[in-house]
Parts: C-alpha cells; structure tokens; sequence
C-alpha cells in the first residue's frame, strides 16, 4: 500500500502574518533593548538543527524575518517537509544584524513547535505504514495555533479531525442525552445542519447498530477494549452495513499500541497529543557563516 499523500499547502498568508504579528508584538514590546547595542551593518546568520526532524514552519519563520527586514536574503537548504538528521544546516539568512538578533526568538518558536507537531505525526503515521488506518488530530492545540498546528500534521502525514466547532457537528454523550436517544440526535443534527459531516461517538456496539442503521459521516468507538473493538469492525463492514461509514478510534492511545489498533482494521486514529504534547525540536540560530 502506498504512503499518504501529504497536504503541504498552509493556511492563508494573513493568518500567518497575523500569528507572526502577535508573536512579534510580545517579544519586542517597546523594542529590542539588547539589540540596539548591535551595529546595525550586514551580517549572515545560519540555522542549526540539533536532533533529527521533520522540518515544518518555514511560511512562519520566513516572515518573522521579513517582518523586521524586509531586505532580508533567506536560503533554505531544505523543503517543508524534509526529513533531515541532527547537524544539518537548515538556512542561511543575510539581513541587518538587528533584525536578524530580533526575529530570532519568534520565528524559532514557530519552526520549532511546528517542526516538533511534524515530527511526532509522522512517528505515528510510520506506525502504522500499510495498514490504511489514517492518522488524525484532535481540537487540542496550543491557543492561537489552531491552523499552524493543524497544518503541521498535515505535513507530518497525518490528516485534520474537523478544524473547530463550526465546520463538522460531532455528537456525543451529552448530545445524545440531551436530545434523548441516539437517533433523535442523530436526526436532529441532519435536520438542522445537513451540510456538514456529522460524526457520531458510541458508547456500546447496541449504540453502534443504531448509528450505523441511522446513518453518519464517521463513527467514533471512544474507549472500547480491543475485543469490543474488534467486534464493532466486523459489524461495521458486515452486511448490510458493508463498511460504508469509517470507524475512528479515540481515547487510550499511545505509540506503542498504535499498530495493533490499526491492525484491527479500524479506519481512523485520533490522537491529541500530537497537537496537544509539543516538545519543541531543538535549533539554534547563529551568528556568522556557516561551518564548511
């Protein structure tokens, strides 16, 4: 079975010169004290990347820089995307030492953060290479991040959930009591937004036929032990279902017991602590050219 194709494409230019903005704001204040005993003359800075990584966060990098020189020359050496292995030189940057020393913490907090999104999605879409189990994120980002994170899994292989609460109607336990039973939710929901994806979490395989039998975009088996989870796969694709509508598993889910959920032939993993966890990638930005 072929690898996923990857969606590198970012969020729009304004959503990220606004996170830069705000990024920038914070940082800089009233302006950048230590800097200003810089001489403010041409100078060349390199990027080091300290541990293997998948890179991401360029667009975001890019204009924290420019933000501050407009003039500024930047080189990648490597595309969003790219797996790289510890001591690669990232890019190079030529640009006004003020504004070089200045951008530095923000636009790394960006390519660090979302470099280690990447990096950790594409350890769980490794995991379970050949299976056809998709990887997914959860609403669980950083605030003020949605989009960076949710694109960076994107580049790390992995595949968005819904973006917020207005772009898919996700019913559960409290939905469902509310409206009285399953069905009626169910109903509910198509009645009142039959435009968007409706995903449905079930609590039991009795709740799973009704699902099933009324009708989804995708059902969620949250929590169910591996029996019952192997149960609610055959269901699912048995007659007169016939595998129709994905199973997505969530709750309980680590690294290390990831291929055997997807071995269970489930459609869909959800995982919140690839946007939920972050341990940032180590680089570090230095004045002066390059070594070699």
């Amino acid at each position: 079975m072929s690898a996923p194709v990857r969606d590198l494409t970012p969020p729009p230019s304004a959503e990220i010169e606004a996170d830069v903005a705000d990024a920038l704001a914070e940082d800089l204040g009233g302006g950048d004290v230590t800097a200003d005993l810089l001489p403010d003359s041409a100078d060349i800075a390199y990027l080091l990347c300290k541990e293997d990584a998948v890179v991401c966060g360029r667009p975001w990098f890019d204009a924290c820089h420019r933000a501050l020189d407009p003039n500024v020359q930047i080189d990648w050496r490597v595309a969003e995307g790219d797996r790289v292995a510890k001591g690669t030189v990232l890019v190079t940057l030529r640009g006004r030492s003020r504004a070089l020393v200045s951008a530095e913490r923000a636009s790394l907090n960006f390519l660090q953060t979302l470099s280690g999104t990447a990096t950790t999605t594409a350890a769980h879409v490794a995991a379970v290479e050949g299976t056809g189990t998709r990887i997914l994120d959860t609403r669980k980002t950083l605030p003020g991040l949605r989009l960076a994170q949710k694109y960076a899994v994107r580049v790390g292989g992995g595949v968005n959930h819904r973006i917020g609460l207005y772009d898919a109607v996700m019913l559960k336990e409290n939905h469902v009591r509310a409206a009285g039973s399953l069905t009626a939710a169910i109903r509910g929901a198509r009645a009142k937004h039959p435009q968007l994806p409706l995903i449905v979490e079930v609590e039991s395989l009795e709740q799973l036929r009704e699902a099933l039998t009324e009708g989804c975009d995708r059902i969620l088996i949250d929590d169910f032990d591996a029996p019952t989870r192997r149960e609610a796969v055959r269901i699912a694709r048995a007659a007169p279902f016939d595998g129709r509508i994905p199973l997505e598993v969530s709750g309980g889910v680590d690294l290390a017991g990831l291929r055997a959920i997807a071995q269970d032939g489930v459609d869909c993993i959800s995982i919140g602590g690839l946007t939920k966890h972050v341990r940032a990638i180590d680089l570090s930005l230095k004045l002066g050219p390059p070594p070699g």
